[in-house]
């Protein structure tokens, strides 16, 4: 099931059990209610008190009916309409015949917890539990206050209040539960969906390291397998300049995988550092603003730079000029003829000149310009 599939489903759930509890609500505070409240009308004194107070208890629950058809929650409104409830209630104990309290003229007192309840439909399970016992402290200090209370008379209200209570709160529980079982489902939902980013970051790294891998392969494997057999010595110039060198593109290559503002300048610093680890001092001038490269452009920028400074003997100096259409890359050093691979994008080119053991190189890097779509007849 797609996540927005389960949460519309949620949310009909809850919508769903909204509605039941104000049609359960409506058919006790407005039917049973009222009919109790209208048959001992001439008992209440005043009995605009008690109309007063089924007045408010209406009010909430058309409230409520207005939410519904919003698909909106009480929001800030909420403790107000409780305030509503528990004004209607104490306004109605108030003008209550004395010894009449859990009684059929106290209409009110199994109507104004379904009011409130759907108020509270969609709190915590506490929330509901409080304000229940709050009528029900309510109604017991009437009880006991002002009706001088027989046995009978708390008997009847104890057993009153098993359904008084009762039934409220177990439309309570059944919300809590069915908004547990939610937050257990978007908790497993986001589980899986954790469980699968870890697996596809997992699969992007294998690939990385065997394109790594396959990148170091044709330079970096050959050299070490030659100093592993003996074909190769390292006292020897040119073995050392070939380890040099392929420690500046294992760096770099390293270095193209950090999430960095300018990924072609912080490839440049970490073949620099392959050259100042030797004492080659290395000076870095960059001017300009260029827009993010391909790695492949970044390879062919750096490739001939790396070279240079990966077999410069004492001193080196690096420029970069860079703007919108042209990203150039130099590099002056004393490191004597060096042979650079040709560059592989198009749009790149290299330009190389020697004096004795001073090597200048440049390359510029240019994009090529997309042509122009024809007009159509």
């Amino acid at each position: 099931m797609s996540d927005g599939v389960e949460e519309r489903t949620r949310t009909q759930l809850r919508h769903g059990l909204r509605i039941a509890t104000l049609l359960v609500a409506g058919a006790i505070v407005l039917g049973l209610g009222q009919a109790n409240m209208l048959r001992h009308l001439d008992a209440y004194e005043p009995a605009l008190a008690q109309v007063a107070a089924l007045a408010a208890l209406g009010a909430v629950l058309a409230g409520e009916a207005v939410l519904l058809v919003r698909r909106r929650s009480w929001g800030r409104l909420r403790w107000a309409a409780i305030a509503v409830v528990l004004a209607a209630s104490a306004l109605s104990y108030a003008t209550l015949p004395d010894g009449r309290t859990s009684t059929g003229v106290d209409w009110l007192f199994g109507a104004a917890n379904w009011a409130g309840l759907v108020v509270l439909l969609d709190r915590p399970l506490r929330t509901s539990a409080a304000f229940l016992l709050a009528h029900e402290v309510m109604a017991l200090l009437h009880l006991v206050l002002f009706d001088e209370p027989s046995r009978g008379a708390l008997a009847r209200f104890a057993t009153g209040s098993v359904t008084v209570i009762g039934f409220p709160l177990c439309v309570a529980v059944a919300a809590a539960i069915l908004r547990s079982l939610s937050a257990a489902a978007e908790a497993s939902r986001r589980e899986i969906e954790q469980v699968r980013v870890a697996e596809a970051v997992a699969a992007e790294s294998h690939r990385r390291r065997q394109q790594r891998f396959a990148e170091l392969s044709a330079t970096t494997i050959p050299l070490l397998e030659g100093l592993a057999d003996g074909s190769l010595r390292p006292e020897e110039p040119v073995v050392q300049r070939r380890c040099a060198i392929e420690a500046a593109r294992m760096r770099r290559l390293f270095a193209e995988s950090d999430t960095v503002t300018n990924p072609l300048l912080h490839e440049l610093r970490h073949c620099i550092d392959v050259a100042d680890r030797k004492g080659v001092v290395v000076e870095l001038d960059a001017r300009g603003h260029w827009p993010a490269l391909p790695v492949a452009v970044r390879r062919d920028l750096t490739e001939a730079v790396l070279i240079v400074l990966a077999t410069a003997a004492s001193r080196a100096r690096v420029t970069v000029v860079g703007s919108a259409d042209l990203v150039s890359v130099s590099a002056v050093a004393d490191c004597g003829e060096v042979d650079v691979p040709s560059p592989a994008t198009p749009g790149v080119r290299v330009e190389t000149l020697t004096y004795d053991d001073t090597v200048w190189m440049e390359v510029r890097w240019q994009p090529t310009p997309h042509p122009a779509p024809q007009p159509t007849s």
